[in-house]
């Protein structure tokens, strides 16, 4: 029974810590939100490149020739169909045939 107690207190801890900007901020135009709204995204996407290309070395292996066509296709894809999903999963799946099948 405690342990339902805690599981109950942490989700509606959740649930409000989730929910409070909401209402909180619902009717009040706000400059500095607006510009984490428009910032933010690009950020968040350039943090991912950044974190998934750490651990790639040029001078061994296959000279990270697998990421930078991942790179590559994600963006050339973007910038032809103007789709991230699509850009994304497309760049993925080139990315996995080059690890699994070219590059062995």
């Amino acid at each position: 029974m405690h342990e339902l107690m805690i599981i109950g207190v942490v989700a509606v801890i959740t649930l409000l810590i989730r929910a409070l900007p909401f209402l909180i901020l619902k009717d009040k135009s706000n400059p500095y939100i607006e510009y984490l709204g428009d910032v933010l995204p690009y950020a968040i996407m350039a943090m991912l490149v950044v974190y998934c290309l750490k651990g790639v070395h040029l001078l061994t292996g296959n000279h990270g020739i697998c990421e930078i066509i991942g790179v590559l296709s994600v963006s050339l894809i973007y910038l032809y169909k103007r789709n991230t999903l699509l850009s994304i999963f497309v760049g993925t799946m080139i990315y996995m045939i080059c690890v699994q099948i070219i590059f062995v």
